[in-house]
């Protein structure tokens, strides 16, 4: 049973700024929660229906829960359909000093503020085996549990960490700076220098000045034939980018 006290802590790191202060983020649904569990995540806080359990008991083997009801979840679920399992789990440590090199890809966010593009974002790196997400300090926060959900466990493979990115960014002199904007090289022929940074901007405004300047190799998925878009939407246009470099 939930008691009002821990119903208004798990209510509480729906924000960030309480994320923050206890370094715990919340994932719902089989999917996410058995991913992280794989990963070798062990969960601080499990909270499962007796219908779950009995569904997945491999998943509890050695590892503590606390049984509830749907009713109960309902009242801490960040979903509109809620599922049958909560889990917290302490946020990973993170750093950006890794080596970065032409021969891999970083991906780099600048300014994604919707949850959902964020999480698809996430999802579409580690299909193309993309391991680490630099992000500005601008950019929504990785463990709202909207981003959690989309990116469908794929954030616990995922390694998303935050910065000034001017900053960082010159650091890396000698590294091909991709960035994705509306008129630069073509796809195909700006995937010919090999692999890099990639900075994708924000849904609405692209990237910031401040970073563009470190952009070297700027580069524009052309539209289809008859085609009449203004732009696509950052998620679509990241999977793209990724399948094009992964591939070239």
């Amino acid at each position: 049973m939930l008691s009002k006290q821990k119903i208004k802590f798990l209510n509480s790191l729906k924000m960030a700024k309480h994320r923050n202060t206890h370094k715990l983020f919340i994932a719902e649904g089989n999917i996410n929660v058995r991913d992280f569990i794989r990963y070798g995540m062990k969960p601080a806080e499990l909270y499962v229906t007796e219908r779950w359990i009995e569904r997945n008991p491999e998943q509890i083997e050695g590892v503590d829960y606390v049984e509830v009801s749907s009713d109960e979840l309902k009242k801490v679920t960040a979903l509109k359909n809620p599922s049958e399992v909560l889990a917290v789990f302490a946020m990973p440590e993170t750093n950006t000093d890794f080596n970065v090199t032409n021969d891999e890809l970083t991906l780099v966010l600048d300014d994604i503020k919707d949850p959902g593009n964020f999480g698809t974002i996430i999802r579409s790196a580690d299909w193309f085996g993309v391991r680490n997400i630099i992000c500005s300090t601008e950019t929504v926060d990785a463990y709202n549990p909207k981003v959690v959900q989309a990116s469908m466990g794929s954030i616990a493979r995922v390694s998303v960490s935050y910065t000034d990115l001017p900053e960082w960014l010159a650091a890396h002199k000698g590294i091909n700076i991709f960035g994705a904007v509306l008129d630069g090289k073509p796809l195909k022929e700006a995937v010919q220098a090999g692999k890099g940074i990639l900075i994708i901007g924000s849904e609405a405004h692209g990237i910031g000045e401040e970073v563009m300047e470190f952009v070297n190799n700027p580069v524009t998925i052309p539209h289809g034939r008859g085609g009449g878009a203004e732009s696509l939407n950052a998620s679509i246009a990241t999977a793209i980018l990724l399948y094009a470099f992964v591939n070239r």
